[in-house]
C-alpha cells in the first residue's frame, strides 16, 4: 500500500531490508512499526528525541520465542479492520493483523485473529490497541497471557523513579515468583529488578530526573504491570543487549499475567496502552505524584 493510497502512514524499508510502517504527525514527531513481529521500534517527540530504548546490538529483532510467537511472525496491514472508536483529532495510525500459520497451529492448535492498531496522536501520544478473537471452528476455548514489552529510553536508571505502584502486591521473578507487598515509596533502581505488580492502577508515571521528563502510561484491560531492568551482571548474559545498555533503559510492561484470559469461539478480548511524555521541571521529592497520575 503506497503512501498516496493511505495518507496516515508510509511503507519503508528498515533494518536488514525489512518492511516498516512510518507514522508522522510533524517533521520530527513520528513512530515506526515493523511488520516483522509487529514491533514498534521508534517513537520520537517534537524535538526528534527517541523515547523508546532500542538495544545497541539490535539487528535481527531478537529470537525470543519465550515471549510468544507473535513477535517472530510477519504481520500484515489490515485493510478493512472492524471499527474502533473514531478520533476527533487527525491521528496517524495503521491497523495490523496476525493469523496463525500451519506451523503455528502445530505448536499451538488454535485459530485466532490478532489485530493491533498503532496510533500516533496529534500531541505525540502513542496508543496501541490490541484485539484477539477466538476463531476456532471446533468449539474449543483458548487461554493466553499478554504483555506489551515497552522499553523506555532514560538518561540514567539510577536517577529514575516509578510512581503509582506503591503498596501493591507483586510477584518477584528473581525469587521464584514469591509474593510480596511493595513499600510506600516510589520505586527506584539500584540493582536487578524483575517484578510483576498485581491489580495495578490504570495510570503509572516514570519520572526521569535528568531529562526532566515524565512518561505517563495509561492502560485498559491489562491488570498487571511488569517492571524489569537486568542491571550489569545479567546484561552481560543477554546476547542482544550491550553491556552498558541497562543504564539507559527501563521496561514497564502493561500485562495480563496473574489471571490469564480465556476466550470461547467468537469472543474477543481488547487491551489498550497509551504512552505520553510530558516535561516535568522539578527536583527529586518535589513532585506530587497524585497530580501527575490524575
Amino acid at each position: 500500500m503506497a503512501a498516496t493510497e493511505h495518507p496516515s502512514f508510509e511503507l519503508a524499508k528498515g533494518i536488514n531490508g525489512l518492511d516498516k510502517i512510518v507514522l508522522r504527525q510533524s517533521r520530527y514527531r513520528s513512530a515506526e512499526v515493523y511488520l516483522y513481529g509487529g514491533h514498534v521500534t521508534s517513537w520520537k517527540n517534537e524535538n526528534g528525541e527517541e523515547l523508546l530504548y532500542l538495544s545497541s546490538k539490535f539487528s535481527n529483532l531478537g529470537t525470543l520465542e519465550s515471549h510468544g510467537f507473535a513477535r517472530n511472525r510477519i504481520w500484515e496491514v489490515d485493510a478493512s479492520p472492524p471499527p474502533l472508536p473514531t478520533y476527533s483529532s487527525p491521528n496517524a495510525f495503521v491497523d495490523l493483523i496476525l493469523r496463525p500459520t500451519e506451523d503455528d497451529l502445530k505448536t499451538w492448535p488454535h485459530n485466532f485473529e490478532f489485530r493491533m492498531r498503532v496510533d500516533l496522536g496529534s500531541e505525540g501520544e502513542l496508543t496501541l490497541t490490541s484485539r484477539i478473537r477466538n476463531t476456532n471452528a471446533d468449539g474449543k476455548p483458548f487461554t493466553f497471557t499478554f504483555a506489551y514489552h515497552t522499553y523506555f529510553s532514560v538518561s540514567d536508571i539510577s536517577e529514575v523513579r516509578v510512581e503509582g505502584l506503591e503498596t501493591l502486591d507483586y510477584l518477584d521473578n528473581l525469587k521464584n515468583r514469591e509474593r510480596f507487598t511493595e513499600q510506600g515509596d516510589a520505586i527506584t533502581f539500584e540493582s536487578e529488578i524483575d517484578k510483576i505488580y498485581l491489580s495495578t492502577p490504570t495510570k503509572i508515571a516514570i519520572l526521569d530526573h535528568e531529562k526532566k521528563r515524565t512518561f505517563v502510561v495509561r492502560k485498559d484491560g491489562l491488570a498487571d504491570a511488569v517492571v524489569w531492568n537486568p542491571w550489569d551482571k545479567k546484561s552481560k548474559s543477554i546476547s542482544d543487549l550491550g553491556d552498558e545498555d541497562y543504564k539507559h533503559m527501563l521496561c514497564v510492561e502493561a500485562a495480563a499475567v496473574e489471571r490469564p484470559i480465556t476466550l470461547k469461539p467468537g469472543e474477543e478480548w481488547k487491551g489498550r496502552l497509551e504512552l505520553s511524555a510530558v516535561p516535568s521541571s522539578y527536583s527529586s521529592g518535589q513532585l506530587d505524584p497524585k497530580k501527575v497520575l490524575q
